[in-house]
């Protein structure tokens, strides 16, 4: 059975450790393994503007000895209303994966059920998961290895409703972790997806709070996460926002409530002065560009992964 990759806790806990481990091993040789070799072509499909899943995928398909079949969806027949259905049948009779940024969740589940090759997540509205692998590899690597994840506590501050929300509340619970949301009332996360990651939380001896509160979230924390207050295609939106998430800046209050040497993560791209202060992403305490770097090994480590089931 083709084992996809559209939301975090489509692995298992054990399964998302192996994966962190090929991640932090990739780091150390870039060559290690080569799934594509050949080449054989993995399709990655862009609906939305990318920098680092555009760079990471393209970089990281190449190095698994693959052939990165770039497509703007804008320019396919994606983009002239083909079904998606019809794509996924002729894409999967020619590349060996599918990674797809896009939006809603139903298009890329759609991919998936009608595709024979691995179909992976790259950002829908819903989730994140390769980023959220990435930020834990980080983490892991910045800490001493993936068995630093367990029992950490990892507080995220700012759009609760959004898809890192959602990707951190399952990849943190799946770790292990302890992991906090403070989000204003009207932005909190999806409450199914709630249940969800407290299902698999008490499964791995972790827990989830969800709290409006940005204080609550923080305080004794050992991570700190953030993003941007306005995502792609609400920017009509940005004023309004501005005001209701003014409370939830991660900045040196932050940190100085959050436990000794806490560290900072942001998805990128970043906005100082905003959801972030400068001197907090661009200070000691911030892995925010080891993060962005394991967006390639994450990826590498999550296709051979796919490749090998």
């Amino acid at each position: 059975m083709t084992r996809h990759f559209l939301r975090d806790d489509d692995v298992t806990a054990a399964e998302q450790r192996e994966i962190l481990e090929l991640a932090l091993a990739f780091r150390k040789d870039r060559h290690l393994e080569r799934p594509f070799a050949g080449p054989q072509a993995v399709a990655i499909i862009f609906d939305k503007p990318s920098t680092r899943t555009r760079v990471s995928f393209s970089t990281g398909v190449a190095e698994l000895g693959g052939y990165p079949l770039v497509i703007d969806s804008a320019t396919s027949q994606l983009g002239r209303g083909e079904p998606v259905a019809d794509t996924a049948r002729v894409l999967e009779s020619m590349v060996s994966a599918i990674v797809w940024r896009t939006f809603g969740q139903e298009l890329i589940e759609e991919m998936a059920a009608h595709s024979s090759k691995p179909v992976v997540n790259a950002l829908t509205d819903a989730f994140h998961p390769c980023q959220i692998l990435a930020d834990l590899a980080a983490v892991a690597d910045a800490r001493g290895g993936v068995d630093a994840l367990a029992g950490l506590t990892l507080a995220y501050v700012g759009d609760g409703a959004n898809n890192m929300a959602h990707s951190y509340l399952l990849g943190g619970a799946l770790a292990g972790m302890h992991v906090r949301v403070g989000a204003p009332a009207d932005y909190l996360p999806d409450e199914r997806i709630v249940l969800d990651a407290k299902r698999i939380a008490a499964e791995q001896g972790g827990s989830i709070t969800v709290t409006t509160e940005h204080d609550d979230a923080v305080e004794g924390a050992d991570i700190i996460a953030t993003d941007t207050w306005v995502s792609m295609g609400d920017e009509d939106e940005y004023a309004a926002r501005a005001t209701v998430f003014g409370g939830y800046q991660v900045n040196q209050h932050s940190l100085d409530i959050a436990n000794e040497g806490a560290q900072v993560l942001h998805c990128l791209p970043a906005y100082r002065g905003k959801e972030i202060t400068a001197e907090v992403i661009d200070g000691p305490q911030s892995i925010v560009w080891l993060e962005a770097e394991y967006r390639l090994h994450a990826q590498k480590a999550l296709l051979t992964w796919l490749a090998s089931r």
